[in-house]
């Protein structure tokens, strides 16, 4: 497993840790007796994911750190915009589980963003794709996907909740345009080929969720 030079954190252990605490944390909310202590932790476990993929990531310097600010400022942003105007993703409101609020807005859905969008980034930077708008229709779509899976999962553990009930197509449109907004921003600050941490995060994302909905559908 190669890792990139200047990194805090080798890619092994990056891995480890990434696989390790969301098998961890998928037992947890499989079990129904266990889902309150693990729905108090999620704020944690975003932290250490964020951790994770900072201290892995090649040369951290203010190119770097600016690209973080960027994305975690437009995430609160845009969920500012749809919370509070409509005008993205729909009528929902922000629930308990990601922890401190402003405005209306958990703070840690800027990191949430953040690590989607530099996990699908250096996903697609690591895939055979040469075009770079390529790169951002694809990932633009894998984002899409995984939040189909997230949606319900979320909804059902107090992440967030449509004012309808019922998640409105226009939230996967949303999804798709903040998206190719972000990983395009992904593109433009050019960083060198990264670890197969990120990439690790983005599967594992796919099959928490993956499963996580599966379960909770089999149980209702």
């Amino acid at each position: 497993m190669e890792r990139p030079e200047n990194t805090f954190l080798s890619s092994r252990i990056a891995v480890a840790v990434i696989v390790l605490f969301h098998f961890v944390g998928l037992v947890g909310f499989a079990i129904p007796s266990t889902r309150p202590l693990f729905t108090q932790v999620v704020v944690l476990h975003l932290l250490l994911m964020l951790l994770i993929i900072t201290l892995n990531h090649s040369t951290i310097n203010v190119w770097f750190l600016t690209f973080f600010a960027c994305v975690f400022t437009a995430g609160i942003v845009v969920e500012w915009i749809g919370v509070h105007k409509h005008w993205l993703f729909g009528d929902y409101s922000y629930g308990a589980t990601l922890g401190t609020k402003v405005l209306d807005i958990p703070l840690m859905i800027g990191v949430n963003w953040f690590l989607l969008v530099y996990a699908t980034g250096v996903t697609l930077q690591r895939s055979r794709l040469k075009n770079q708008f390529s790169r951002i229709i694809i990932g633009s779509l894998i984002l899409v996907l995984l939040d189909v899976l997230i949606e319900p999962v979320a909804i059902k553990f107090d992440y967030w909740h449509w004012t309808t009930g019922v998640i409105p197509v226009k939230n996967y449109v949303c999804w798709f345009l903040v998206s190719a907004v972000m990983l395009s921003v992904f593109e433009l600050f050019g960083f060198k080929k990264q670890s197969i941490a990120a990439p690790v995060l983005l599967l594992t994302q796919f099959v928490f969720f993956g499963i996580l909905l599966l379960i909770i559908s089999i149980q209702r």
